[in-house]
């Protein structure tokens, strides 16, 4: 899930970005304002992390703006100072949540978790497809109820191509949900990803595959065993 995280405290985000990595999120930093504003008119982000401090200006005044150019992407605002006055002003501001400095990485990913549920209206998060099972938000996958372990990266592309189960998938798309902008990229990262992906799908007995559409993307459907 693409994440911004608006912070210009480097050890900060680097632990954040880091732990945040690990639980599937690609993570883009933003240490100045501005620099988040490019990053919103440059891509399509699950949720924001934002400091209120910034060294250009207020990020709770930058929320605001943000909100009033249309932009509905949940957001979730973090800072040192914590008084009723505070979380009220940051909440009627357009966040979604506030959770105080200094921040816990697991109490941050279950408040995002929590929070992407509510913005996408899941009231029942299991994803199923054929005999595959997947829970997006314990980062679970089953296949005939057996749990199935996959590299995350591999869990990520499994988790966008099954929210578009029987529809293309371009690499475009993909990609702009696994990488960050400054990570380093292989041109057959993607290709290398795919192919695991489809090892762990046949392995497992899965009744699901992965049809390359050539020059535009992937398209996940269900086997000929499965659909006959």
């Amino acid at each position: 899930m693409r994440t911004l995280l608006v912070d210009h405290h480097a050890d900060l985000s680097r632990v954040v970005r880091g732990f945040l990595g690990d639980c599937g999120f690609a993570v883009d930093v933003a240490p100045t304002l501005e620099e988040a504003s490019v990053a919103t008119c440059c891509a399509s982000y699950e949720i924001l992390l934002l400091e209120l401090d910034m060294p250009d200006g207020d990020g709770l005044h930058w929320l605001r703006q943000l909100r009033s150019d249309g932009h509905s992407v949940p957001a979730i605002v973090m800072g040192s100072l914590n008084t009723v006055e505070i979380r009220i002003a940051i909440l009627n501001g357009g966040a979604d949540d506030f959770l105080p400095k200094p921040i816990s990485t697991d109490e941050l990913v279950a408040r995002m978790r929590a929070i992407l549920r509510r913005s996408t209206q899941m009231t029942e998060p299991i994803q199923v497809f054929g005999n595959l099972e997947l829970d997006p938000f314990s980062r679970q996958v089953f296949v005939e109820g057996r749990p199935l372990k996959i590299a995350r990266r591999e869990l990520c592309i499994l988790e966008h191509l099954l929210s578009r189960a029987g529809r293309i998938v371009t690499r475009a798309q993909l990609e702009d949900q696994l990488y960050s902008f400054d990570e380093e990229v292989s041109s057959n990262a993607l290709e290398v990803g795919i192919y695991r992906l489809r090892g762990h799908l046949t392995m497992s007995g899965a009744t699901l595959q992965i049809t390359t559409v050539r020059g535009i993307g992937y398209i996940l459907e269900l086997t000929n065993a499965a659909s006959a």
